[in-house]
């Protein structure tokens, strides 16, 4: 009979050291994931989500996937998103991630994952980023953040690890503390100019780079006039975008059947057009060549966020904390491994 595989369980103190300053690297792993997604080597199902009649802000989400290739594992990525936390001094996001042998199936470790979910979150849409604005010719210089929590933190550090320098930083959150916090952050990483702006208008006008990570439920930015300048919008949570504006722009998604769902403002607007034309493509078709974003007209990428960009950073989290040889083995795990006891 073979062994099945020890158990692991590996903390965020250990995710972090993996790959805290790593954004580069980290960003090719969400690359090769994407690349290996297009080319038909994932299963990446629906997310699951549950939801509570009597917290209808709060939800936990299961997103299952597999991936081939270098990585070669199946998982589950668990994650609660909980807005309430916020006021009481916890992070909205937690999360943990089940790593399953691509041979026997097995369990084989156990990870927090928030960080792993923001960092593959922020590696998506810098890589997006980078893609789109290199293909229209010109790296924005002056970005503004619509939404001022730790995955706006971790973009722009992923972003900033990237290659992006940007001259001017705007910041816009409904809580002016919260603006303040990230504004702090901001300026302990360097010298620049950075500006809270108390209105979504005048940060996106006065914006080349916008990006949306919001907590938002439904679209609260309505006019596409905002948006007469052209800029490349990184419109990660979602939901912030009227289907006018969606329909304005030209439209880059990461899959098309999972962010045209639950209601993402890319949903709305296939909705309300009852077709998908207004897609011009996803991520894959930009890092290929397939997909040619114009400069004169707004360029918007919605990604849902997929299952196996979080499997593609916990292996290597996993391959890194076991090289270091603090893998954290749990014994006798598995106990029940005769059939017939």
């Amino acid at each position: 009979m073979s062994e099945p595989p020890a158990f692991a369980v590996i903390s965020g103190e250990q995710v972090h050291a993996a790959i805290g300053g790593r954004e580069e690297q980290v960003t090719r792993m969400v690359e090769a994931a994407y690349r290996l997604h297009g080319e038909g080597r994932t299963v990446n199902p629906d997310s699951y989500f549950l939801r509570f009649p009597d917290r209808p802000s709060d939800r936990i989400i299961a997103l299952p996937a597999s991936v081939q290739g270098d990585v070669d594992v199946h998982g589950i990525k668990w994650i609660s998103s909980f807005p309430g936390n916020v006021a009481n001094g916890l992070p909205r996001a937690s999360a943990v991630l089940i790593l399953n042998d691509a041979e026997t199936g097995y369990p084989f470790a156990c990870l927090e994952s928030s960080i792993i979910s923001a960092a593959r979150t922020a590696a998506s849409a810098a890589l997006a980023a980078a893609a789109l604005a290199d293909r229209r010719g010109a790296r924005p210089r002056r970005v503004g953040f619509v939404g001022a929590g730790l995955i706006a933190r971790y973009i722009h550090a992923y972003l900033v690890g990237n290659g992006f320098a940007f001259d001017a930083v705007g910041v816009h959150d409904l809580s002016h503390e919260h603006a303040e916090g990230f504004t702090g952050y901001l300026r302990r990483t360097g010298p620049g100019e950075f500006t809270i702006h108390d209105k979504a208008e005048d940060l996106i006008r006065s914006s080349d780079l916008v990006v949306f990570a919001t907590v938002a439920g439904e679209p609260h930015v309505t006019d596409p006039r905002w948006f007469d300048h052209a800029p490349l919008v990184l419109h990660v949570s979602l939901r912030d975008l009227s289907p006018e504006i969606i329909l304005s722009a030209y439209n880059v998604v990461d899959d098309v059947e999972h962010c045209l769902k639950a209601n993402t403002s890319p949903h709305l607007a296939e909705q309300l057009t009852g077709g998908r034309d207004f897609v011009a493509g996803t991520l894959y078709d930009v890092l290929t060549g397939a997909a040619a974003p114009p400069a004169d007209r707004p360029v918007i990428f919605s990604p849902f966020g997929l299952g196996v960009l979080d499997l593609a950073v916990a292996r290597y989290v996993y391959d890194q904390v076991t090289a270091s040889g603090e893998l954290r083995t749990v014994p006798g795990f598995f106990h029940e491994l005769k059939r017939y006891g």
